[in-house]
């Protein structure tokens, strides 16, 4: 089936900054670059590439929407329910009435992700939902490139902001060393951190701990 919108989501993971979540709708698939992929596959050279197509292209319509740390650290939303609500706000800003469109699933069960999804659109559309979407449909690789460059240009705001952070994942022993370093200088973590993660819960816990052992 050929579908006429996607939507992905890059840094749902990470321990610091934002997640990015973008929609995009076509007119044609012919609009849909050659070699799109999912981002994680390709160079950010390449992405940025790509990116530049996609927006230069009117045949293509696109919209990203960012959730702060701050959305992320509040006790009411949860993951699974702030890429809901990103997914079908950044949809709403783009699809047409009467169309079909499959996003990735963020949630084991997919299909109750999509039918979530399209429950928050305000448009009548249809929504379906696979794992590993951004692998199978160029619509939804399209939308992941543009999620991913936003997430990129946000982490080269943080480094700009606190010097070398890494990449922001808690894989990332650059990540890991910023906010240990940050907690163990400031006693508290940085406004790009989240705080509910528990690489940043540890960080904290462990300054306390330093601090109780040199009382």
């Amino acid at each position: 089936m050929e579908y006429a919108f996607g939507a992905d989501e890059a840094g749902r993971g990470p321990a610091l900054g934002s997640m990015f979540v973008a929609a995009v709708a076509v007119d044609a698939a012919a609009a849909i670059p050659a070699g799109v992929d999912d981002s994680k596959q390709l160079s950010r050279e390449r992405r940025e590439e790509l990116a530049a197509e996609l927006r230069g292209d009117d045949r293509v319509q696109a919209s990203v929407v960012e959730i702060p740390t701050e959305r992320i650290d509040a006790p009411e939303s949860g993951m699974n329910e702030l890429t809901v609500d990103a997914q079908a706000r950044a949809l709403d800003a783009v699809v047409e009435p009467g169309t079909a469109g499959i996003v990735d699933a963020c949630h084991t069960d997919a299909e109750r992700f999509a039918r979530r999804v399209g429950d928050g659109v305000d448009a009548d559309v249809e929504v379906c939902a696979e794992h590993g979407a951004d692998e199978t449909y160029p619509v939804v690789s399209a939308a992941s490139v543009l999620a991913k460059v936003a997430r990129d240009r946000h982490v080269d705001a943080l480094a700009e902001t606190y010097g070398d952070v890494g990449s922001g994942y808690p894989s990332d022993s650059t990540t890991r060393e910023f906010i240990r370093s940050y907690v163990e200088e400031y006693g508290e973590l940085p406004d790009c951190a989240r705080e509910s993660w528990g690489t940043c819960e540890d960080a904290l816990a462990a300054a306390e701990q330093s601090a109780l052992d040199q009382f």
